[in-house]
């Protein structure tokens, strides 16, 4: 997989991408990532890249002039690239959207934005996908370009060591997560729970599906209403009903 970001603080990426899976992705070129410096396509002394909006109000309005450039000269074939613009009016990004991008497309192309906005005439002939990772506002687009950076690598075969791991994550089967634990098994008087010590993995297996519908239920329920439920699940949920009440 191809990213390639273009932003005016190239400098923000270099941390995240210098460690753990995102730096072992690189070193064993399952990914490559390239940073481009939106003022590099700028044909001004001052490299500027934003201006007053027509209209008036309040900020100021990224030209349209240099994204256009940017992009022309990163990847001019457009059937080789699905350009992303970070927007908290885009559609909130979520697991199946990084699967699809993981396993739909080899070259990404994000655009992060600045200030009150970038010109509506960039989304309108440049861009594939408006994106945005939540209902808030941030100071640009370089944040939730790594996160979904981050989202698609961990997709593709080869980056996680444990493709179980990936399989049984909160999201990847539609529903949150069980919860975890490990040695030691008493810690603060804070016992792990007598199944997970029992080696009967039918049982395990039950209960991490119980406590996962248990954390869905009670913190995330619309996940419910779209999730591919079994009888045992329902089953579940009505036992955990039960012992609420």
């Amino acid at each position: 997989m191809k990213y390639d970001i273009i932003t005016i603080f190239p400098e923000i990426f270099h941390a995240y991408l210098s460690t753990g899976i995102l730096k072992r992705a690189l070193q064993k070129r399952l990914i490559e990532v390239k940073v481009h410096n939106l003022r590099d396509f700028t044909k001004d002394r001052h490299r500027t890249v934003d201006d007053c909006p027509y209209g008036g109000g309040a900020g100021m309005v990224m030209k349209p002039e240099p994204f256009f450039a940017a992009v022309e000269a990163v990847c001019p074939e457009r059937t080789e690239r699905r350009v992303i613009m970070l927007s908290p009016a885009g559609k909130k990004f979520d697991q199946d959207m990084a699967a699809e991008l993981s396993n739909e497309h080899k070259r990404l192309l994000f655009l992060c934005g600045r200030y009150e906005a970038i010109d509506e005439r960039v989304r309108i002939a440049l861009v594939d996908d408006e994106t945005s990772v939540g209902d808030y506002i941030l100071t640009g687009g370089e944040m939730p370009a790594l996160v979904i950076i981050d989202a698609v690598t961990r997709l593709i075969p080869g980056v996680v060591g444990d493709k179980n791991s990936i399989e049984a994550e909160s999201f990847s089967w539609g529903i949150l997560d069980y919860p975890h634990y490990t040695r030691p098994s008493v810690f603060n008087d804070l016992t792990v729970p007598e199944v997970l010590l029992s080696g009967n993995h039918k049982d395990i297996r039950r209960w991490r599906r119980k406590e996962a519908l248990r954390r869905t239920l009670e913190r995330r329920p619309e996940l419910l209403e779209k999730t591919m439920l079994c009888d045992e699940d329902y089953k579940l949920i009505s036992e955990i009903k039960e012992e609420s009440q």
